[in-house]
């Protein structure tokens, strides 16, 4: 039995070596979108929105205010709200006197083979295109842009030559729920998708984050909008793919302080059903995925305390590994030095999530999300 602890340890440990030296170094969490100079090409900002009467006063607001001397159309496809997400839309433009700027669609009911928010983003960028932007910025309704944001997108996409350029926003973190498993959420899909190995073109990983992606108008027109990836509940990386596996295989993806989503998770329940809808998926819905995946994180995050508590000094020096690497997402988000320690507890309710979303999945309940199930 000691023999075998003293291999799990040693695999464990050496797991955690290449991860934090020769996974991209996923860990640094240093891709951050650089501020930009004044630019003056065209962008229509296209915004699905179901039911999100209570953000648009403060989303709506901060795209209607951008600092961009460029045109700046914004298209907001209303998808069968039951809240008034229109009219308060159309209010908020009014208040500010840009009511000109703001064109809100109707979205025409869901056909077979979309999923709803790219349903919504296809009848958005359709009539986007009537415009002949330069960019689309494609952004969800609970995104608190900031004032510069669409400015810096657009001289990063020009000045560094990027088709996508896309930011993970900082995810609202201030629930106890939200402190202890929001920066997890953001840890684990860098470990997936490193996002320096997203930026270079010589590598094939594409990634980008679907809350505020800017893309090159000829991009989409060559991938054939978003109607290419149109069952695709992880549509974001979907689309990354789709455009650096053609062109010019440059796509940018990184983190931003200032752009913030302020959708609440305040307890467990909403998370977990956040992390459960998409979390099959991503392993392709294979039971062999999945178990490999179960042991996986069993091995990277659970066992080193396993070891600890039966002596192993070489599960003290991963557990510090492990630690280590998880720091600078949790200084990222401004929470205290413990959460550091707390990640194989966290790591261990992500494994239950996932096996859930196997399960929802096989019950016929997967990618349920605002009403829908797909």
């Amino acid at each position: 039995m000691s023999e075998m602890i003293l291999g799990f340890s040693i695999v464990s440990l050496l797991i955690w070596i290449y991860l934090l030296l020769f996974r991209g170094q996923f860990w640094q969490m240093d891709q951050r979108l650089p501020e930009g100079n004044q630019q003056t090409a065209s962008v229509c900002v296209v915004i699905p929105a179901r039911n999100e009467a209570d953000l648009l006063p403060i989303t709506l607001r901060s795209l209607l205010t951008q600092s961009y001397s460029g045109s700046l159309k914004v298209i907001l496809v209303d998808d069968h709200s039951t809240d008034g997400t229109a009219e308060v839309a159309r209010e908020t433009a009014a208040s500010l006197g840009k009511s000109e700027q703001l064109q809100i669609l109707s979205a025409q009911p869901l056909p077979a083979g979309w999923t709803g928010k790219l349903w919504a983003l296809e009848q958005g960028i359709q009539k986007g295109m009537e415009l002949e932007p330069d960019y689309f910025l494609l952004t969800d309704a609970d995104i608190e842009h900031d004032s510069d944001n669409v400015q810096n997108l657009v001289s990063h996409a020009i000045e560094d030559d990027r088709e996508l350029v896309s930011l993970m926003v900082r995810l609202r973190c201030v629930s106890f729920w939200e402190k202890l498993l929001i920066p997890a959420f953001v840890f684990f899909f860098a470990k997936l998708y490193p996002f320096r190995w997203a930026n270079d073109p010589n590598r094939s990983l594409a990634a980008a984050a679907g809350g505020c992606s800017l893309i090159r108008r000829e991009a989409l027109t060559r991938i054939g909008g978003v109607a290419a990836i149109r069952q695709a509940l992880i549509d974001d990386c979907a689309l990354a793919d789709a455009i650096k596996s053609t062109g010019s295989h440059r796509i940018w993806l990184g983190l931003t302080q200032t752009t913030i989503s302020l959708r609440p998770y305040d307890s467990l329940d909403t998370i977990w059903t956040m992390v459960s809808r998409t979390a099959y998926t991503q392993l392709d819905y294979s039971p062999l995925l999945l178990i490999g995946a179960v042991l996986g994180m069993f091995m990277i995050y659970l066992f080193p305390v396993l070891g600890i508590l039966t002596g192993s000094l070489i599960s003290v020096l991963t557990y510090l590994l492990m630690s280590l690497s998880y720091f600078p997402i949790v200084q990222f988000y401004r929470c205290s030095f413990w959460y550091t320690f707390c990640l194989p507890a966290i790591a261990f309710l992500y494994l239950l999530m996932t096996i859930d979303s196997a399960i929802k999945h096989w019950r016929g309940q997967g990618g349920a999300w605002k009403g829908r199930t797909y």
